[in-house]
């Protein structure tokens, strides 16, 4: 009877081993992969140059106030305002230039302080070689400095894996209705 309940004990070890040997490789979570098996060569370095045109006034606004806090309008820096943006990017300063994508997403101005905006937002592409790529920018834009680094942190389609920065530089601001031209020079890096 000793001898049976050692075999018993045995067995049952051994089934709870082969059990936790079995639940630990069928729920694997992650796995390396080689760049090369996802279609992935070797990484660019791109320079992209355009205009962002914020267009706040007249009969087509392209940059909309969605929600506001209780100080937002009594704040000297605009604080807690989101503002939901589809703003063109275009080939030059003038709003009439070539479109060459849109800058999608908000900005909100999150320091009681200074003026600075949280920028959420994706250039979207819509001309040549990256037309339907995406790069993803998210990041802090102080918007009264002469120029402002935002973090590039992803992207989609020819961006896909992109990462790098954008410099923001203000060409014009209309005091009057608050419209403004951007300059951005963007370098990414990429697949």
């Amino acid at each position: 009877m000793a001898q049976t309940l050692s075999q018993h004990k045995s067995t049952i070890l051994t089934i709870l081993l082969f059990s936790f040997l079995l639940h630990g490789e069928s729920h694997k979570f992650s796995r390396n992969l080689s760049p090369k098996s996802l279609g992935l060569k070797k990484q660019k370095l791109s320079h992209l140059h355009f205009y962002f045109q914020d267009i706040v006034g007249g009969d087509h606004p392209t940059a909309l106030r969605v929600a506001q806090s209780s100080i937002t309008n009594t704040s000297h820096t605009g604080f807690g305002v989101v503002v939901m943006i589809d703003d063109p990017l275009t080939v030059g300063p003038e709003t009439t230039s070539k479109i060459v994508g849109r800058a999608q997403g908000i900005y909100a101005s999150a320091d009681l302080n200074q003026v600075g905006f949280l920028m959420v937002m994706n250039y979207v592409f819509i001309e040549g070689k990256y037309n339907g790529s995406t790069l993803s920018i998210l990041g802090r834009n102080s918007v009264l400095s002469p120029v402002r680094e935002l973090p590039i942190v992803g992207g989609s389609g020819l961006f896909r894996f992109a990462r790098g920065y954008a410099l923001a530089k203000t060409h014009s601001f209309n005091i009057s209705n608050g419209d403004a031209t951007v300059e951005y020079n963007v370098y990414v890096q990429h697949y």
